[in-house]
């Protein structure tokens, strides 16, 4: 199996200030093979950029697994965190998953999903977020009324988007036409743009927008007070015009007064005003100098850079805060190469630093860092390239079975410890491996579960693949649609479809497949009257799902009120959990379950034994009905406990401790919370099996503790831990 993990978690299109980011797939019922070629190279050099984004001062990445990562200013909520606080190291935006792009106004964040739908986050004072309202949002909203998007852009207040049919919507600000109704009435709901079809790409600066036909033509609109439109004058244009003579064009973007524009032939073209031009072009004009260029990116601090088809970056303009990469803070009048920078993908340029993508998958930042959106833990300048701290040139996510441990690295491998008794370690034996363990054969993997003696991975191609209860290598699971996320438990198997169903197999005596029977299925069944869905997850005979709309949903075992329907009884399909909205993750355990909302606050329901609901009654409390605990962040959920990320980067426990598994120090069950020791620069995912944890670091390193009788701590002994250790990876 070939890796194409990069190329498809590239998805469609992002752009953010001042940079054209991607491609759309919209195309005429019939052209030219020259109009095909042209799509071709739009598309095929400018998907890369959608995994990265830079705004004003904040920086967002999406990781091979569909979550979105952001760093940097946080003063308008466009982290989407839930809340305000800045960072300088990665942090993850919340209930986020198959994203497929990113897009970056001067203070908004913008999300595709797979299923082309389009979230939104940060400031909406000019209605930039689409979702009918002007208040800010701290945390991912869904645009209403927006399906079959294949690429986003963003400007400084307004946002754009394309649809897979090719025609264009813009919603925010309007005041010079850049949404390009006829108007200049600022819009908070998506709006099509008359008289423009055939789009595979947009691109917007600050308030001038740019869109690429599949015929090769180059068209504007907006603010032309300095030519930027490249039709000769200095009048605003509310409609899309034509840029003359621009025919051929693969690649577009703009700064804050110019627009350039990349051909066919690998040639450079400018126009507006911009040192980078020598002074006031009105009409495109060719660049001297740059050859064989696949990509450009323009900020709006009158820099530019270039992508040649070789991988390296040449950069000009402006380098008060070192964003040429050469060392420096001298202007550059000349495009020069960025040094020590091979292997480039993709780039965006923010407000006055740089981001670039590698095709090994690390990410590389310089200049200005102030508010940390170079993600490199400092807040000092650089001057040239750094890599990004976060885990993203390392491991990206783990998954905890039973007594076994799953890891997915960035290159999209899988590696496996632990019991192996069922083949869920995936080598062919029935091997106990006390050290990590390539998966062999499987690449290409976004997203890895594990629960019981199972293991499940997701493929970049939207295939599932399991092994482990009786089968020793990994095996296709055939009759799915495409799949954008899983979950596995020791009694059942949850899939979620590109289109918002969710799918299931495995055991079913309490109705934990959904279908409306109690019938096993050794092939996936379509769960009944579910759609929307978001995220699923797949504890023992218990389901849920969080919708689009923030509620959740739940069936199957019920004896202990774990459906928080206020009943005790089983659920064949999906029921409504009661009181809960505006919900953000959700964690499920052998009898309770738990949910946190966008606001922070935790939510749990079912059996409370031994505080798994990490509430703090000394009792086992049954509550059928959601009840609000700790503020927290994120949750997940094993056998009898829980654990809780919050916003001040630490992971708290609450419940069984027999083996350590709170990570206290101790083997006491906890009723109360307790911290979980040594892990204080707060973690990028958090996996729980039966009676061990494991935690990823935003450096990429993975540790655990609690129970290793099986050596699923992976650190090559046979001793459980009661605080978190080092795991030995590769």
């Amino acid at each position: 199996m070939k890796n194409h993990a990069v190329s498809k978690w590239g998805g469609v299109l992002s752009l953010l200030v001042g940079l054209i980011l991607g491609a759309g797939c919209g195309q005429p019922a019939a052209v030219s093979s020259e109009t095909e070629e042209l799509q071709s190279l739009a598309v095929a050099r400018t998907r890369p950029r959608a995994r990265i984004a830079t705004g004003a001062q904040h920086s967002l990445a999406i990781r091979s697994d569909g979550t979105v990562w952001t760093a940097g200013d946080n003063r308008s909520g466009q982290l989407g965190t839930g809340g305000f606080i800045s960072s300088s190291t990665p942090v993850q935006a919340q209930g986020l998953v198959a994203v497929t792009a990113v897009a970056a106004g001067r203070s908004h964040s913008v999300a595709l999903r797979s299923n082309g739908t389009v979230w939104t986050w940060g400031a909406n004072g000019r209605g930039q977020l689409g979702d009918g309202t002007q208040s800010t949002r701290a945390a991912p909203v869904l645009v209403p009324g927006l399906s079959g998007v294949n690429s986003v852009a963003a400007g400084f207040n307004h946002t754009l988007a394309t649809k897979t049919d090719g025609t264009v919507w813009a919603w925010g600000d309007n005041f010079r036409g850049q949404l390009g109704d006829g108007t200049t009435t600022s819009r908070t709901t998506p709006r099509q743009l008359p008289g423009l079809s055939g789009i595979v790409a947009v691109a917007t600066s600050a308030d001038t927008s740019l869109a690429i036909r599949s015929d090769g033509t180059l068209w504007v609109w907006g603010m032309n007070h300095a030519g930027q439109l490249g039709d000769g004058t200095f009048s605003n244009s509310t409609v899309p015009i034509p840029v003359p003579g621009m025919t051929g064009v693969v690649a577009a973007s703009a700064g804050a007064s110019s627009v350039f524009a990349i051909r066919s032939d690998g040639s450079v073209w400018g126009w507006g005003s911009d040192a980078l031009l020598g002074g006031l072009v009105t009409t495109p004009t060719r660049i001297e100098g740059l050859t064989g260029c696949i990509d450009i990116v323009m900020s709006s601090a009158s820099s530019g850079k270039v992508i040649k088809a070789d991988g390296t970056v040449w950069s000009w303009g402006g380098n008060e805060a070192g964003q040429m990469g050469d060392g420096t803070k001298q202007f550059r009048s000349t495009p020069s190469q960025v040094p020590g920078l091979t292997g480039v993908s993709a780039v965006a340029a923010g407000h006055d630093y740089v981001l670039a993508l590698r095709s090994d998958g690390s990410i590389w930042g310089w200049g200005n860092n102030r508010d940390g959106q170079l993600a490199n833990g400092v807040v000092t300048l650089n001057a040239v390239p750094a890599p990004v701290q976060g885990g993203l040139t390392g491991a990206l996510s783990v998954a905890a079975g039973d007594m076994h441990s799953l890891l997915l690295h960035h290159d999209g491998t899988v590696w496996a410890w632990g019991k192996n008794e069922s083949g869920q370690l995936g080598d062919g034996t029935r091997t106990t491996r006390p050290l990590p363990a390539r998966v062999p054969e499987l690449d290409g993997v976004v997203a890895i579960s594990a629960g019981g003696g199972s293991s499940l991975a997701l493929r970049h191609d939207g295939s599932v693949w399991a092994w482990g209860q009786g089968r020793d290598v990994p095996h296709v699971v055939e009759g799915l649609p495409s799949i954008v996320a899983i979950s596995v438990s020791w009694s059942h198997a949850l899939v979620l479809a590109d289109d918002g169903t969710v799918w299931a197999w495995g055991q079913n005596g309490a109705g934990n497949l959904g279908d409306g029977t109690t019938q096993a299925s050794a092939t996936p069944v379509k769960v009944l009257n579910l759609d929307g869905v978001v995220k699923v997850i797949s504890a023992t005979g218990l389901s849920l799902a969080l919708r689009h709309d923030g509620t959740v949903w739940a069936w199957g075992q019920n004896a202990d009120g774990q459906l928080g329907d206020g009943t005790t009884e089983n659920r064949h399909t999906p029921v409504q959990v009661q009181t809960l909205t505006d919900v953000i993750a959700i964690a499920g355990g052998d009898s309770h379950a738990m949910a946190v909302k966008s606001d922070g606050s935790g939510w749990a329901w079912g059996l409370d034994y031994q505080g798994a609901g990490m509430g703090s009654v000394e009792s086992e409390d049954l509550l059928p009905v959601p009840m609000s605990v700790t503020g927290l962040l994120d949750v997940v959920s094993g056998p009898g406990l829980g654990m809780a990320t919050t916003t001040d980067g630490r992971v708290w426990a609450a419940g069984s401790n027999q083996r350590g598994q709170l990570g206290d120090g101790t083997t006491a069950s906890r009723f109360a919370p307790v911290l979980v020791q040594g892990i204080t620069t707060g973690v990028m995912a958090l996996a729980a099996g039966r009676e061990h944890m494991l935690a990823l670091l935003p450096d990429g390193t993975a540790w655990a503790w609690g129970s290793n009788s099986d050596g699923q701590l992976g650190y090559g002994e046979p001793l459980d831990k009661l605080v978190p250790g080092l795991t030995q990876l590769p």
